[in-house]
């Protein structure tokens, strides 16, 4: 499961579609409802948050707008839609390093999106999180 910190405008066709299925599962663990994945380290920052669902549902909601305006067609009525800004801490190490990351996968599945992105500066993420300066985050498996 990865929950990425990133904008989803960044993933390719095949990490956006696989980023709603990732969430809703996540969402489904937040709300007690499946038995795997409950200690997931993904989920430790929005576990933290003091409305779990609803940072997860707003995280979705951002998942579902850059569906959108790509023309895909996700389930809206498996989320709550909600509009929220800068909810959790992310440090701007994990930006990076979560962008390496994509950029690897990309040179292999999407050479497009890679060129696309790869020279990308100023990393913007999921709008839910605030970003602030420091290394990648300690659940991070590196």
């Amino acid at each position: 499961m990865r929950l990425w910190s990133i904008h989803p405008c960044y993933l390719d066709s095949k990490g956006l579609v696989a980023l709603w299925r990732e969430g809703l599962l996540a969402k489904k663990v937040l709300e007690g409802k499946t038995k795997g994945y409950r200690n997931h380290p993904q989920l430790i920052r929005f576990r933290a948050y003091e409305k779990p669902l609803f940072a997860i549902n707003a995280y979705l909601t951002n998942v579902l707008l850059e569906a959108e305006k790509r023309g895909y067609r996700f389930d809206s009525s498996k989320i709550n839609i909600l509009r929220a800004k800068s909810l959790i801490l992310v440090n701007r190490g994990q930006l990076s390093f979560e962008f390496q990351h994509l950029l690897g996968k990309l040179r292999k599945r999407d050479l497009e999106k890679y060129y696309n992105i790869k020279d990308t500066v100023n990393l913007v993420s999921n709008p839910i999180f605030k970003v602030i300066p420091g290394k990648v985050e300690e659940w991070e498996k590196v």
